[in-house]
């Protein structure tokens, strides 16, 4: 994961209904004693808003006491186990928020508390419903140009391909080429402060020189090698991200015509 200084970092994979479980190791300085208000330990998951900064809206607190007040005069460890832990949501870390999960120790003292937090990485699998129909479109511009797309379905895990079909039923545009891009578009917040964001994941030229009338142009895109989520609606009333395949003419006077589609990405349980 990347962390806010745009440093990647590696941290454990954990699954829904998975527990929680590790030590914590506490080390005094030198042998000196240290006096404090009880330790615990907490796992904790929050949704982190950019225009929200400050707030963490928790959506999971679990808390554990490790020791009872006293003193610290040498490094000790507790073990520390959260059951079968329900994570509904995948970790994101986005453009405008963040959903993380982590354990938290505290070490409470009179003038201020000592904390340490360690990030974990969830992922879920939910799985779309049974229905993935093909995806037929039409593009035209009357008297001009008249195509028509279609995707072999429209939701994909992960590692999938995309296999399609473009079919020019007239073209009286000089076509200079044509791409296929995925976008992912993430929102954030709601009305009236609700955000957007768009970021284009790859492009993929599939065609170079101007087509015929009844050419067909073949599509297939692996979805393997490129950093996707699964799609995700309505996140704790917090976010969504969706992705969408946008199909873009480009005529020899750089006109641009183009094309959406919305696509479910999921993910599939890895051997």
């Amino acid at each position: 994961m990347k962390t806010d200084k745009d440093k990647t970092i590696s941290c454990p994979i954990y699954y829904d209904g998975d527990s929680i479980s590790g030590q914590v190791t506490i080390r005094v300085r030198d042998g000196k004693r240290v006096t404090h208000d009880g330790i615990k330990v907490e796992f904790i998951g929050s949704i982190d808003l950019f225009y929200d900064r400050g707030h963490h809206h928790e959506f999971l607190s679990l808390s554990q006491d490790l020791a009872a007040p006293g003193d610290l005069r040498q490094a000790q460890t507790f073990d520390f186990f959260f059951k079968n832990v329900e994570k509904q949501y995948e970790s994101y870390h986005g453009i405008n928020v963040k959903l993380r999960y982590f354990v938290r120790v505290t070490v409470s003292r009179r003038l201020a508390e000592v904390t340490k937090d360690k990030d974990i990485w969830v992922h879920s699998y939910r799985m779309p419903p049974d229905s993935n129909n093909a995806i037929k479109m039409e593009v035209g511009i009357e008297d001009c140009l008249h195509i028509e797309f279609e995707y072999n379905k429209s939701k994909y895990h992960l590692k999938d391909v995309i296999v399609g079909k473009i079919y020019f039923l007239l073209v009286r545009i000089k076509i200079k080429h044509m791409e296929l891009s995925i976008i992912r578009r993430e929102t954030t917040g709601s009305p009236p402060n609700q955000y957007n964001e768009s970021e284009t994941i790859t492009k993929f030229e599939i065609m170079d020189g101007a087509p015929v009338r009844g050419e067909t142009i073949p599509i297939r895109l692996f979805l393997g090698g490129f950093d996707l989520t699964p799609t995700f609606r309505e996140v704790n009333k917090k976010f969504s991200v969706r992705y969408y395949l946008n199909l873009v003419l480009v005529d020899e006077e750089n006109r641009r015509y183009f094309k959406q589609q919305e696509i479910t990405i999921f993910r599939i349980p890895e051997n």
